[in-house]
């Protein structure tokens, strides 16, 4: 099994839903909501589901 990726120290939630509201692409903005919600905590179910895509995705 692979080693996890840590999360970059120099955004948060709140960024990166900003970051959401600003982009045109909706696919996009999809993975910004699902990478914040990591940020804030969130499970990876509830991350997987926003952004629309299966738990595996986001695994990986």
């Amino acid at each position: 099994m692979g080693k996890a990726i840590g999360l970059r120290e120099d955004f948060d939630g709140a960024a990166l839903r900003r970051l959401s509201r600003m982009t045109r692409s909706a696919n996009q903005a999809r993975r910004l909501l699902a990478l914040a919600e990591i940020y804030d905590g969130g499970s990876r179910s509830a991350a997987a589901r926003i952004g629309g895509v299966g738990l595996q995705i986001v695994r990986d």
